[in-house]
């Protein structure tokens, strides 16, 4: 199992940026099937990596940010994580990354893996070029730097990098003969904040060459207010008019770009890895993103939305036998399915506890009739639907969006104030749970880059 933080659909094989460069990611791909639309639990990476690996959804578990912490949850020592029921049934669990919110301290749950690994190699966190109240960009500091976007390259090799490091141990790890079956989790922390990527991935994508996605500056103008908070998109001191006040929009993207490049040529070690393995023919592989992540769009940058760039994740599931090599899904489905499925395609004991759905039967018939929703979750009583035509958002007061897909990918019209869609607004509220776990909130936000054990 492989996860890739803050990797959007940007990805080839999802063709989100005509200029996304990840042939590994590609070549992943292309061994197995890929989920069109797939979406995450929540839009943001300790609630979403929460309810993958414990299978509980945020709104029963409580775990809805990263200041919720597990811990403190209902759901705490009474469900049992993905490695602990594997382990259960005679799995040897290994993992090294970032898997749960954090990749060492007690935040990381070591004690779910029957060995875990702290990460080794540099972090890449620090920047010589941020200092004197200025981000390593260029830009100043807004706050505390752990909420800053920042990016800039640095002379490290590849060698040197944390990310680099998490997939050479889990391409020996795949590699080395074991009497129990394995469960081998491997977590890169890229594209993640900050872009502080070696110089040779900026130099892939020539400034003067880089295509911004398309923005609709009045894109907020049919939205409530807590959406239009949501967004940050009008507000001077927010990402977006810093960023377009300092001319950075083009630079931002490169700066993406090139810290997925980064990331796919790390995927690369483990690829060759997995095509090498002896039990290649009885290894099932899972990729996938934790979230989404905005560039610009809906006026916003990062994550922390319920809009289709924030949600939206890629998903690659590869099962010798069952999947067909370059097959695809345009069925919805979403990361807490991965837990029932895993389970079912390891052929033991379904876990009761587990919200998701064994999405099993798509991987040997991809077109099957899949009459469901995904559903995501931001906070108490904000949610968001998706199915193959509508997304559906209701907020904590009320307030409501619709966009239909058909018509409007890039989700610029709401028409949830218009009668003419009040039956298909019924039908998107039937998918929002009636009850929601209070948040397991603790006492400091961990959003931040400075959070993550960025060590050297």
């Amino acid at each position: 199992m492989i996860a890739v933080d803050d990797l959007n659909d940007w990805v080839g094989f999802l063709g989100g940026h005509p200029q996304a460069k990840t042939p590994n990611l590609d070549r992943l791909a292309s061994m197995g099937l890929v989920f069109e639309r797939a979406y995450c639990a929540a839009p943001v990476c300790n609630p979403s990596r929460a309810a993958l690996l414990t299978g509980v959804s945020p709104h029963r578990s409580g775990i809805y940010k990263n200041r919720d912490s597990l811990s403190r949850s209902p759901i705490y020592g009474k469900v049992e994580t993905l490695p602990k029921y594997l382990g259960k049934y005679g799995y040897h669990s290994s993992g090294k990354g970032k898997l749960f919110h954090h990749m060492k301290g007690p935040m990381s749950h070591p004690d779910e893996w029957d060995d875990w690994q702290n990460p080794t190699g540099n972090s890449m966190g620090q920047h010589p070029g941020r200092k004197d109240g200025m981000l390593a960009n260029g830009m100043p500091y807004q706050g505390v730097f752990q909420y800053g976007l920042d990016w800039a390259s640095n002379n490290l090799s590849i060698e040197e990098t944390q990310d680099y490091h998490v997939a050479k141990w889990a391409a020996n790890e795949l590699l080395k003969e074991s009497e129990k079956p394995k469960f081998i989790a491997a977590g890169l922390f890229r594209p993640h904040l900050p872009w502080y990527v070696p110089q040779e991935y900026y130099d892939r994508f020539p400034i003067d060459e880089v295509i911004v996605p398309e923005i609709n500056e009045n894109d907020l103008d049919d939205l409530g207010k807590l959406a239009k908070q949501n967004s940050g998109g009008l507000r001077q001191d927010k990402d977006f008019q810093r960023i377009k006040k300092h001319g950075l929009q083009k630079e931002a993207v490169q700066a993406y770009l090139a810290s997925m490049a980064y990331a796919d040529d790390c995927l690369g070690i483990l690829l060759d890895a997995i095509l090498k393995n002896p039990n290649k023919d009885n290894t099932i592989v899972v990729l996938w993103g934790d979230h989404g992540w905005h560039l610009g769009e809906k006026l916003h940058y990062r994550k922390f939305t319920m809009w289709e760039e924030a949600c939206r994740v890629p998903l690659i599931i590869s099962v010798p036998g069952v999947t067909q090599p370059g097959t695809s899904s345009d069925k919805m489905v979403n990361l807490l399915d991965l837990y029932p499925t895993l389970v079912n395609l390891a052929g033991l004991p379904a876990n009761p506890e587990n919200d998701g759905r064994n999405i099993a039967p798509l991987l040997s018939n991809p077109q099957l009739e899949w009459p469901y929703a995904s559903v995501s979750f931001d906070q108490p009583n904000r949610s968001s639907v998706r199915t193959e035509k509508w997304r559906y958002i209701l907020y904590e007061d009320g307030s409501e969006e619709l966009y239909d897909h058909d018509t409007d990918s890039l989700e610029w019209n709401n028409l949830a104030s218009n009668d003419q869609y009040a039956p298909v607004l019924e039908e998107m509220r039937r998918w929002i749970p009636d009850d929601f776990e209070p948040a397991a909130s603790r006492s400091t936000d961990t959003r931040g880059v400075g959070q993550h054990d960025m060590t050297k």
